[in-house]
């Protein structure tokens, strides 16, 4: 409960577990769930009742030095030792248990997972209890004759607390050195009785039993004693005890001393005599086996009668007469082709008609005597001398050749086979096999003749959909033609003919194969697409020539065409237009419907031709076209054959010429700090049906040349900003306005020192043409620089520039001191700037000359501080330094005056700090993790001194040389 999917779980064997002493005891440990080598490490501890909570260590499959003092010994001789079952799993062996050996054992797997998640060891208990077990057999040697009656007691009890169960049996060893001892009859612990293979038959008849007789006594009868009990019966016991996985497990076994038997055969006189009518035949021929018995008083024994074919049974005749077929004979003796009998109680007779090769051999005749007729065992057998029987087989003299008419075909061709079959004397069924090269075999069966002449189809070919209706003619009795109407690209390579010759339960089989090649039809299948014009005046007409080429006739494939065409965009895919089948017929795509009605398309022998006339712009693009052909002579068509894809050929719309024109004339704009201004873009001349696309831009005085793209409204006037004017402060203070019909402002409300530098627009003429807006031109304006008015007077603020550098996480202060008094009854104003790398100035925080602080920047107002000592001193203080924090920044002062009361408030002095370099320094923590996430930093650090050792013994080598010479 609670585990999810990769979480280590350690499952040990359920407990509590019962053991006896000095039995041989297995504990099972298995983990899953785990990451890491599939061969996991187990370590086992266990915790003594005396101490529950000291851990004592026993055995590791890691570690020679893990187990305590007390075990060490133990483990050195294996008296425990750990078997591994496979990777996951073990199993713990102590082969002698003792008494201080019980305890909890735990079982625990060392980590080789990513991280500590799950269960990395379980626990169980081990009790050791007394062995009470006990079982006693008096020792005796018995001499007995065959078909006596054998009594053996086993006295056999226990005084185990627990509840156990207890099984009982007999055991037989034939000889004195034999280690296999045979079942007779068990007592299982299930209170049934089980006799072993040997015995079933005596148990069913009641010849084997045994008896419980009072609570500790059991009694073993077998009766008709045979010579094959001789040997030694001894007894066993067994306690077992139900384990809390509802396993019952044997934890005692107990044997008792052996009582030797000894049985005496009662001898008869038995002999056999087999005689064959011929021994030696041809295939076809009966064979016929006569087994005599010659005994004394033979009317009144029982025999079973045994036939042997080189040493394995045919068939059995038993005391009452009733025959016995061995398994792979009795198919051959159901329709009658086998037959034995009994004629008297001393003449057998095994008859096999049609004899083939398999019949070849030795054969035998085996007779059992019987006590009596129901007996599974004889009192003596004897066995006949053999017979060697010879079966010659019948030859056959039939000669196949195999040809083909049509050796290399193109897929959709007929295939015709021949099979010529000569001298044959009996009817012949005929198969033809294909050997495709890529699975040769076994081969895939087309079709089978009969015997009858009937014709039948392979499963791969009753589709007649794919290679048509196969046909077979018979030109004379011996000469076979299997045509394919219609061969697929596959079905080159190999092809065999099968000819079966039948008689008198025979076969004779000969073959001959011949080779096909079959070429694709996509071989040397070729499509290029042609244009006479690359690019086409709007609204004028073009024609594109798709020539096909192939190894074969294309007048005589069923053939298609599909007309493709890419827009104009780079990545865009290729979009269908139309396709014409092989009857002619035509499939517009919806989607183009600018082609429809302006495309013509014919086809002629190898060629396909797309006509596109009154030309619009949306037909500018990429066109391809691309060929299907199909087999002949199949219907309906179904999946093409192959297919062909032409190059591309790209075609140009050239759209009317466009008249735009753009004042290009220079100025240049003079403000003072926080007025608002305007920027004015005009247009000299543009058509009148046409709209226009504005798009203003900014470059800063310290950019590298790269424009900033300030904001852009297009031909329905959706404005977009750029990225550095996307913030909701800049777009309150940059807005775009149409003026007039052909005059364009850029309005700058409350513009700042970072607001400098030179502004152009961009504009760009669209035109609406049929089917869409296309954009027929564009022009640049002239460059308006704005500038700011700075007062006659000019503040002393520090104008040193400075480097510092602050570690991330840290605080950093960035001075910006004023320098004397300002005058009596004036405000001052701040503004903090930081240089982007984009050379924009990007206003930080403000200080009204009232007092408050704005942040154009709201994500900084938690860590931007104006902590002000002095009155003159305008520092900025940077909390929790971030990487991005890195850059120049400067501070303006401004000194402002109100005119008169509720008047208007003037600017009387400005001045511009010095410039601070900022730069920040990685935490600890943070290089680490740089380095470790970047795999090619961590080998330079780990391969560095490697490369300095290498440099210096270069130097040292190089200076030796210098001194040699």
């Amino acid at each position: 409960t609670g585990l999810t999917i990769g979480q280590r779980v350690v499952t040990v064997q359920q407990g509590p577990l019962y053991r006896v002493r000095g039995s041989h005891v297995t504990l099972w440990c298995k983990v899953s769930g785990y990451q890491g080598p599939a061969e996991q490490n187990f370590q086992w501890s266990i915790y003594l009742p005396s101490a529950p909570e000291r851990e004592v260590q026993i055995v590791s499959t890691i570690d020679p030095s893990f187990p305590y003092a007390i075990y060490t010994q133990r483990v050195r001789s294996r008296g425990i030792f750990v078997e591994r079952m496979q990777g996951d799993a073990v199993l713990l062996h102590i082969t002698e248990l003792q008494d201080q050996d019980a305890g909890e054992y735990e079982c625990h797997t060392p980590n080789t997972d990513e991280r500590y998640f799950g269960s990395y060891s379980a626990k169980m208990n081990l009790s050791v209890i007394e062995d009470t077990l006990s079982a006693s057999m008096a020792p005796q040697a018995l001499t007995l004759t065959e078909g006596d009656v054998v009594e053996l007691t086993c006295e056999v009890s226990k005084s185990t607390t627990q509840h156990t169960h207890l099984s009982v049996g007999w055991y037989h060893l034939r000889g004195a050195g034999e280690h296999h001892a045979e079942e007779v009859l068990i007592l299982s612990k299930d209170f049934t009785l089980k006799p072993g293979p040997s015995y079933e038959q005596r148990f069913l008849v009641g010849d084997v039993q045994l008896n419980k007789v009072g609570n500790t006594t059991y009694k073993l009868f077998l009766s008709g004693v045979q010579p094959s009990d001789q040997g030694q019966l001894y007894c066993e016991a067994a306690e077992w005890i139900e384990d809390p996985d509802k396993t019952w497990k044997d934890i005692s076994r107990k044997q008792t001393e052996r009582t030797s038997l000894a049985v005496m055969s009662q001898g008869r006189d038995l002999s056999v005599d087999m005689s064959a009518a011929e021994s030696s035949l041809s295939e076809g021929d009966t064979l016929q086996l006569n087994c005599m018995v010659e005994a004394q008083k033979s009317s009144s024994r029982h025999f079973q009668v045994t036939w042997l074919l080189n040493g394995m049974k045919v068939a059995r005749v038993d005391p009452y007469g009733v025959l016995i077929w061995e398994e792979e004979y009795e198919e051959r003796a159901k329709p009658g082709q086998l037959q034995a009998f009994k004629t008297s109680n001393t003449i057998y007779i095994l008859t096999i008609y049609e004899v083939g090769l398999r019949d070849n051999g030795t054969y035998h005749c085996s007779v059992s005597e019987m006590k009596t007729p129901g007996d599974l065992h004889g009192i003596q057998t004897n066995l006949s001398s053999g017979i060697q029987v010879n079966v010659k087989p019948i030859e056959s003299h039939m000669l196949l050749s195999m040809s083909t008419s049509t050796p290399q075909v193109t897929a959709g061709d007929s295939l015709i086979l021949h099979c010529e079959v000569q001298g044959a004397t009996s009817p012949v069924s005929v198969q033809w096999w294909h050997l495709p090269l890529q699975h040769p075999n076994p081969g895939v069966l087309v079709a089978t003749v009969e015997q009858d002449g009937s014709l039948r189809l392979g499963s791969t070919y009753q589709d007649g959909r794919a290679w048509g209706s196969l046909r077979l003619e018979k030109v004379s009795s011996g000469t076979f033609t299997l045509v394919i109407p219609s061969t697929l690209d596959d079905d080159g390579g190999q092809y065999r003919c099968e000819a079966t010759e039948w008689s008198r339960g025979q076969s004779w089989t000969v073959e001959g194969e011949t080779a096909v090649t079959v070429n694709s039809m996509g071989l040397g299948l070729h499509a290029t697409l042609k244009s006479r014009v690359a690019s086409v005046t709007y609204r004028q007409s073009f024609e594109l020539v798709c020539q096909v080429s192939a190894n074969y006739t294309l007048k005589e494939v069923p053939a298609s065409v599909r007309w493709l065409f890419q827009p104009n965009l780079p990545t865009g895919p290729y979009h269908k237009l139309v396709q014409v089948f092989p009857n002619g017929t035509m499939a517009w795509v919806s989607a183009q419907s600018h082609f429809k009605g302006k495309a013509q398309l014919t086809k002629a022998e190898t060629s396909f031709r797309l006509h596109i006339h009154t030309t619009v712009a949306a037909q500018e693009g990429t066109y391809q076209c691309e060929v299907e052909v199909w087999r002949r002579n199949i219907l309906p068509l179904g999946r093409p054959a192959a297919a062909t894809r032409s190059n591309a050929v790209g075609i140009k719309v050239v759209l009317p010429e466009s008249k735009l024109q753009v004042d290009t004339t220079n100025r240049s704009v003079e403000i003072a700090s926080g007025a608002d201004t305007a920027i004015e873009c005009k247009i000299l001349f543009a058509h009148n049906n046409s709209q226009l696309a504005v798009t203003w831009y900014l470059l800063p005085p310290q950019a590298d040349g790269t424009p900033l793209q300030i904001i852009r409204a297009d031909y329905s006037s959706i404005l977009e900003y750029g990225s550095e004017f996307s913030s909701p402060a800049q777009k309150s203070r940059f807005l775009s306005q149409r003026v007039s019909s052909n005059v364009f402002w850029l309005q700058i409300l409350s513009a700042n020192l970072g607001d400098q530098g030179n502004y152009y627009c961009v504009v760009e003429e669209w035109l609406w043409l049929v089917d869409g807006w296309y954009k027929r031109g564009e022009g640049t304006s002239g460059r308006t620089t704005l500038e700011f008015k700075l007062p006659d007077r000019e503040l002393q603020v520090e104008k040193t520039n400075h480097s510092i550098s602050a570690r991330e996480g840290e605080e950093v202060t960035l001075h910006c001191l004023l320098q004397g008094a300002h005058l009596p009854g004036t405000h001052l104003l701040a503004t903090w700037f930081q240089v982007k790398k984009s050379g924009l100035d990007n206003p930080l925080l403000t200080l009204h000359h009232d007092g408050t602080i704005k942040y154009p920047q709201e994500s900084l107002a938690g860590r931007l501080y104006l902590r002000r000592p002095t009155a003159g001193d305008f520092s900025l203080t940077l909390s929790s330094v971030e990487e991005g924090d890195a850059g120049v920044y400067y501070c303006q002062v401004q000194e402002w005056q109100q005119q008169g009361e509720e008047k208007d408030w003037a600017l009387q002095a400005s001045a511009r700090s010095g410039y601070t370099q900022l730069t920040t320094i990685p935490s600890e923590s943070t290089v680490m993790s740089r380095i470790c996430s970047s795999p090619s930093l961590l080998n330079f650090i780990l391969y560095l001194p490697l490369v300095l050792i290498l440099l210096l013994v270069l130097a040292v080598f190089f200076w030796y040389c210098k001194c040699r010479k």
